[in-house]
């Protein structure tokens, strides 16, 4: 396991799922925040996959050039990152614009059925 990990499982634990796995939330979140398009999350990602790779190798003695680790690093880093996108922009989407949408779970957003009034055709 530790050779598609790059590291032991403790270390990708502490440092790829819980540490990079908070700042990838939050750059997520950051980036939805400002209305940005989600390929921007996947570049932020990729950012905090390099910077992760630094870590596990300069501290923890990881092989530096394991394309194993890093994509597994990258994969788990970029689908945290884009769920964060992903929730934030259907939450915005919602308290934004309540008379347009409204919520269709974590991750969606659907349109509200506008009925019309007794006075209205």
């Amino acid at each position: 396991m530790s050779d598609v990990l790059g590291s032991s499982v403790g270390v990708f634990l502490g440092l790829t799922v819980l540490l990079f796995g908070v700042a990838a939330f939050r750059t997520g979140e950051a980036i939805a925040e400002a209305w940005r398009p989600g390929w921007q999350a996947v570049l932020a990602a990729c950012g905090l996959t390099v910077a992760d790779r630094f870590l596990a190798v300069s501290l923890y003695d990881s092989p530096p050039l394991s394309l194993a680790a890093a994509a597994v690093a990258w994969i788990f880093i970029t689908a945290v990152t884009l769920f964060a996108w992903r929730a934030t922009i259907a939450r915005k989407m919602v308290s934004q614009y309540p008379w347009l949408y409204e919520p269709a779970g974590i991750l969606r957003w659907r349109r509200r059925d506008i009925v019309a009034g007794p006075d209205r055709h």
